[in-house]
């Protein structure tokens, strides 16, 4: 007898609402940032809010349904950088790519930022296990010597959250997180 608790595979009707859902909702996020009218992305998609609450019930839960993979990525990277000869340049390297996907979309700093710490939260998940790799190069780079060993990891993901915020806060004003991160590593270089 099969279980009739295993997953029902989703109808084509409903998987191509949710594929309208994503990208309309990928295009108003890089609009009008992680604000945008879900009631808009509805309307965009073609299907009634009812819809869009059935597949993504809450904000969160669609931005973990676009985000999830890029975090993954991060988490993927920090582990492959892990083996690299520089711890610096490592942790330098993962930071910007950090950077990078965090401000994909005006607002997503805080949101990760929130997510970190509401375990219930749809993306916390994925989160936890960015910062937790991200942390990990943190600490091969000051084992190494590379950074200061004050610098606790909170502090760091603090300091690089802030870098992505103010990168989101002036976009197109020539504010670059390619240019603002190596003052940060300057700053977080050991001093003896």
């Amino acid at each position: 007898m099969a279980d009739s608790r295993a997953p029902r595979a989703m109808r084509a009707d409903a998987r191509r609402n949710r594929d309208r859902l994503l990208a309309e909702a990928r295009a108003a996020f890089l609009d009008h940032g992680t604000d945008a009218s879900l009631e808009d992305i509805a309307a965009r998609a073609g299907v009634g809010v009812g819809t869009l609450y059935r597949h993504f019930p809450t904000r969160e839960a669609l931005l973990e349904a676009l985000l999830r993979e890029r975090f993954d990525a991060l988490t993927t990277k920090a582990r492959r950088l892990a083996g690299h000869s520089s711890a610096r340049d490592a942790l330098i390297a993962w930071t910007l790519d950090f950077v990078e996907t965090t401000t994909t979309y005006r607002g997503l700093t805080a949101a990760v930022m929130a997510t970190l710490r509401d375990p219930a939260s749809a993306l916390h998940a994925s989160c936890e296990a960015m910062r937790g790799a991200g942390t990990a190069l943190l600490i091969r780079a000051q084992e190494a010597g590379d950074v200061r060993a004050d610098v606790a990891p909170v502090e760091f993901l603090a300091l690089v959250a802030g870098v992505s915020w103010a990168g989101e806060q002036m976009a197109g004003g020539g504010l670059r997180g390619d240019r603002l991160l190596p003052l940060l590593f300057e700053g977080l270089e050991r001093r003896d």
